[in-house]
């Protein structure tokens, strides 16, 4: 099977905290256990993780209890094929809207999968700083223009 997969875990702003792809025949609870394990080294305050229908299972919500401490709520679809708004999911694919916006990730153009990853905190650096800055193109990093005033006289 050709293609990758994206596992992502994000704060409630939808910043990336950690990433990994892999293979598109892999698992999302497999992929989701290898951005646990590298999650809990970094980000051990976390308390309730959502995730959505892909992760149910009542064995894997008490392997992730047990091993990390962290509570798995599931946000699953009530319908089928109607467009609702799902609580907190939302946060999640508005990330991978973001991240979509980059050109090299638009496409998978990178052979390796660890490449893909370093893009994917490349692009969540560039957002995170020009959320900073405040301004749309150009961040300057605290040096700012002097600007000369005009007086008529």
């Amino acid at each position: 099977m050709k293609g990758r997969k994206r596992h992502l875990l994000v704060d409630t702003l939808g910043l990336v905290l950690s990433v990994f792809v892999s293979r598109a025949s892999l698992g999302e609870r497999e992929g989701a256990r290898v951005v646990f394990r590298r999650t809990l080294n970094k980000w051990i305050l976390l308390l309730k993780v959502f995730v959505d229908g892909g992760y149910i299972g009542t064995e894997f919500g008490a392997l992730v209890q047990a091993t990390y401490g962290w509570i798995l709520e599931v946000v699953k679809r009530n319908e089928l094929h109607t467009f609702k708004i799902l609580p907190k999911r939302w946060i999640v694919e508005r990330t991978f809207g973001w991240l979509n916006r980059f050109r090299r990730l638009s496409k998978d153009y990178e052979y390796y999968p660890k490449t893909s990853e370093t893009v994917i905190y490349w692009a969540m650096i560039r957002i995170m700083l020009r959320r900073i800055c405040g301004r749309a193109s150009y961040c300057s990093l605290g040096y700012k223009r002097k600007q000369f005033k005009l007086y008529q006289l």
